[in-house]
């Protein structure tokens, strides 16, 4: 073991069920770098990063397992030490991220809609469960719950549904070329532009409009990203840049007004509504910093079908979208079966769990 791993697993279960006998909540955190996200939760604070260590990495098999506690920081660095990445990029919004909270929020990079999300890269999980029991899936079968993909569950549900304690990701080898380019162009051309090249084997990893100017990343091997650098034009920029959007550093995001995530099909035009826009994922991924209320922004968002998340705390008690009743009723259920007693941070996701 490195000289900071540590295996936490016993005392956290000890914690789990002391909590249990006295009926007391529970909020799971690791570095907190994901706090504002969601309702605010009671509970004694269960700190993941006393459980860290990378388990097992064969480079060969493309799969690397750490406990829940280990940092993002340290998870990459051994990846690419061995030429390899996370491809689902996930942001850090902050130092000492880790692992388990990394999977928890179920966030994802700038490589989303090439390369897939969070969840299509957990292999495995080990979850302590609202039962007392420390399982993993899927090699242990919970009763009643053998139907759902547990790991992938865990994925976004940020800790309402058990602890993770470890987790097993695939991850794929770099590309061996990546350039990034800028291109004058507004956004209704931009999104012409990067539906037509949707339809066509284009290198692109990324693709974000901030009002001016359109942002390409080409990733391949060198031909295919010289080729497609050739057809399309546009000015080289630094490939940091996709980092600096992906942790919401740049000037875009320097501003007092409440910032809101929304999901859209990607050939919808800007919206109307008052502040600013920008886009990402090549048009799914839209963020606004805007002051205008809660209602009137899931309205224009619902009306050409998408959903809004809320990135500033306290602006609204839903920060997430509200889920129908039929959707609700199949959370609480499935809430009902991993914490029975309901004492897995409480009401962060939504009132009702």
């Amino acid at each position: 073991m490195a000289e900071h791993d540590h295996d936490a697993s016993t005392q956290w279960l000890e914690q789990v069920r002391e909590a249990l006998a006295d009926d007391r909540p529970l909020r799971i955190q690791g570095a907190n770098t994901k706090h504002f996200l969601g309702r605010a939760c009671a509970g004694q604070v269960l700190d993941t990063r006393t459980h860290r260590g990378i388990v097992t990495y064969d480079p060969t098999e493309l799969v690397i397992t750490a406990r829940a506690g280990t940092p993002l920081a340290e998870l990459r660095a051994a990846v690419d030490a061995a030429g390899q990445m996370l491809p689902f990029e996930p942001p850090a919004y902050g130092e000492g991220a880790t692992l388990g909270g990394t999977i928890a929020a179920g966030l994802s990079g700038p490589r989303r809609p090439w390369a897939g999300s969070a969840r299509d890269y957990v292999l495995g999980t080990r979850v302590i469960t609202g039962l007392g029991k420390h399982l993993r899936f899927g090699g242990e079968v919970m009763k009643n719950v053998a139907g759902y993909d547990l790991s992938r569950l865990m994925t976004g549900s940020f800790g309402t549904l058990g602890l993770l304690s470890e987790v097993s990701l695939k991850v794929l080898p770099k590309p061996r070329a990546c350039f990034s380019i800028r291109i004058h162009t507004d956004i209704e051309r931009a999104l012409h532009k990067l539906s037509e090249w949707g339809q066509q084997p284009m290198p692109i990893s990324g693709a974000c409009h901030d009002g001016e100017h359109l942002y390409l990343r080409l990733e391949s091997g060198e031909g295919s990203v010289a080729a497609a650098h050739e057809r399309v034009g546009g000015e080289p920029v630094d490939s940091c840049f996709w980092d600096e959007l992906n942790e919401h550093r740049l000037a875009f995001f320097d501003d007092a007004r409440p910032l809101w995530r929304l999901s859209l099909p990607n050939n919808i035009g800007p919206l109307p509504l008052p502040g600013e826009q920008l886009i990402d994922w090549g048009g799914a991924q839209r963020w606004l910093k805007s002051d205008a209320d809660a209602p009137r922004i899931r309205q224009s968002v619902a009306e050409v079908g998408g959903h809004v998340t809320c990135y500033s705390p306290g602006v609204t008690d839903a920060p997430f979208q509200p889920l129908p009743a039929l959707l609700l009723r199949y959370h609480r259920q499935l809430k009902a079966q991993l914490d029975p007693q309901g004492i897995f941070c409480p009401g962060r996701l939504y009132p009702e769990l």
